[in-house]
């Protein structure tokens, strides 16, 4: 026998401890759940699903129209009830499907959270969470992967914001101190305490009215005012607030960077799966090779 049929009658090395198991998990499930998850899974029940959340988000505003509930009232509540029939399938059609595995994915936890507290009762001293079914609309940032990648760098540029929003809260408060010392006893509706001047400080911060409404008054009494607001300004408003930006882009940067490595790493185990089959197909062909030479 030949030194590569010889090779080929040789029995494939056993794979490592659990490595085996985890060949045979398939990646769907079998029978009727299978179907079931194909189906949650497939990109036109995705699409549709993003539809019915737009279609709910118009709904729930037309209910705000007194004329539109005088002619279709009776039709949006169906509607709405109907829309919110088909979220609950959803999501019990993922915990059917998923089970605990459910959990794994923060974005289902969100959905349930949303979906449930259109569930709760809108009658009596809990009327006021009829206004909280315009939470359903938010199941778009979900449903739509391009706001899921914006969403995810937001959360992940929260850790690194630490450190600004205490730099910033104490300059708010240095500054604050000082307004109030310093014009807190002619303008006491401004800078009478900590609390007005920090807050007419927020005001002067988003450029609000800050000079007409604020500054220019206080310079008729104080000339020199501009110097403490002048640099208040500086330092917060381009200066602290870009700082802010910059650790929001540089999140999303990564979150981009993170999302082609992980496409990256999916195509590169496709390409080792694809190899893979090659290769067992040759090696099986080879013991069969190997077997009409051994019977001749």
């Amino acid at each position: 026998m030949l030194d590569w049929q010889k090779e080929a009658a040789r029995p494939a090395p056993r794979p490592a401890a659990g490595e085996d198991d985890l060949r045979r998990i398939p990646p769907r499930q079998y029978g009727a759940i299978g179907r079931l998850q194909s189906g949650l899974e497939s990109p036109f029940f995705q699409k549709l699903i993003t539809v019915l959340i737009a279609l709910n988000a118009v709904t729930l505003g037309l209910e705000t129209s007194a004329t539109v509930m005088v002619r279709a009232g009776g039709i949006l509540e169906i509607l709405d009830r109907t829309f919110l029939l088909i979220f609950t399938a959803e999501i019990l059609a993922k915990i059917v499907v998923y089970r605990t595995r459910i959990y794994e994915d923060p974005w289902n936890i969100f959905d349930f959270i949303v979906v449930g507290i259109a569930w709760l009762p809108a009658t009596g001293n809990l009327s006021v969470m009829r206004a909280l079914r315009i939470l359903r609309v938010l199941r778009l940032i979900s449903a739509v992967p391009s706001m899921r990648r914006v969403v995810t760098a937001l959360l992940s540029a929260i850790p690194g914001m630490g450190s600004i929003v205490a730099l910033l809260g104490l300059i708010y408060y240095v500054f604050a101190v000082m307004a109030t010392k310093l014009f807190g006893e002619r303008f006491p509706e401004w800078f009478g305490t900590i609390g007005e001047s920090a807050y007419s400080l927020f005001q002067i911060m988003t450029l609000e009215s800050w000079s007409m409404g604020i500054v220019r008054p206080i310079m008729e009494h104080y000339p020199l005012a501009w110097a403490f607001f002048v640099p208040f300004i500086l330092v917060t408003s381009f200066t602290v607030l870009n700082l802010f930006i910059g650790i929001i882009v540089d999140a999303m940067q990564s979150q981009h960077q993170a999302d082609v490595e992980l496409a990256a790493a999916s195509e590169s185990e496709a390409r080792a799966a694809d190899t893979k089959r090659i290769l067992d197909e040759l090696r099986a062909l080879r013991r069969e090779v190997a077997e009409l030479a051994k019977n001749r």
